[in-house]
């Protein structure tokens, strides 16, 4: 059956290493199992060209064929699954607070009207914290950065920009909506969130050579934000973390631009626990609707 769920999603992809990348496989590994399944079959499934790679003649004949199999093995799946989240359906999961916060909420609810006995268990951490726990069983999937995979499978999910947000009465905080050189906060007290080993502020200082004045390091965004309102310092935090806040400072955009990408990462797919894999592609698949 792998190898037909591996053929459909390299014709989702359109390609072997997007494919791979989902599946938690290697790229050689994707191809030797679509080369193993046109053994089996006696049929080249695949073209590859510049364009991508279709079905073959032969492979668009045979296709619906494959894909009866495929939804039969879903629906087998769906109750596999119902039938033991009864019992042991729990996923634990690590995430940053802006994730906890407006990621997280749709997901579970959208998962539980499909599995309402799954149970969650939600741990928040940062990015040097979750990779671990993934790495030591603490829970099976984690929200993070690509960056900070540490030979674990990531699936990137979303790119977010990052804002300054700035105490109402300070200078910088005149002029709205303008970009903000980088530059321009060099010699400003800095209220960074702690990362862990990674923070994208940092990173972004230091690709244009300038080393900030970091006043204080904050695990909770909405301590940060408190703190910047409070006239404290001046902080970068992800667009998503802003969303519905109850606190008054400026928010401006800033030059250069600073992105975050946040992916969904665990060990490998076939690690997983069968409910967990059925959560990771509702992910996946509702990663456009997200934040």
């Amino acid at each position: 059956m792998n190898k037909y769920l591996v053929l459909q999603k390299v014709l989702e992809r359109g390609s072997f290493t997007k494919a791979a990348a989902e599946l938690g496989y290697t790229q050689s590994s994707v191809s030797q199992l679509v080369a193993s399944l046109e053994d089996e079959l006696g049929i080249k499934m695949l073209i590859r060209s510049r364009n991508g790679i279709r079905l073959t003649n032969e492979g668009r004949r045979i296709w619906p064929s494959i894909e009866r199999i495929l939804n039969d093995y879903e629906m087998l799946e769906q109750k596999v699954v119902e039938v033991k989240g009864l019992k042991d359906g729990k996923i634990r999961i690590g995430a940053i607070s802006s994730i906890t916060s407006h990621w997280l909420p749709q997901l579970i609810r959208n998962f539980k009207q499909r599995y309402p006995d799954v149970e969650f268990v939600m741990y928040q951490g940062d990015y040097d914290s979750i990779p671990r726990w993934i790495k030591e069983g603490v829970v099976d999937i984690g929200f993070t950065t690509p960056r900070q995979s540490n030979g674990l499978t990531v699936v990137p999910l979303k790119k977010g920009e990052m804002q300054a947000i700035i105490p109402e009465n300070h200078p910088l905080a005149k002029i709205h909506g303008k970009p903000l050189p980088l530059s321009e906060l060099a010699d400003q007290p800095l209220i960074l969130l702690e990362e862990g080993t990674y923070s994208e502020p940092l990173a972004a200082f230091d690709q244009v050579g300038i080393k900030p004045k970091v006043e204080y390091r904050i695990h909770d965004d909405y301590t940060i934000m408190n703190m910047v309102e409070k006239g404290l310092g001046i902080s970068i935090l992800a667009n998503l973390v802003l969303l519905r806040m109850p606190f008054h400072f400026v928010r401006r955009p800033l030059e250069p631009r600073i992105l975050r990408e946040i992916g969904v990462a665990f060990k490998s797919r076939q690690e997983l626990p069968l409910v967990c894999q059925k959560f990771v592609d509702e992910i996946i698949s509702q990663r456009d609707q997200l934040p």
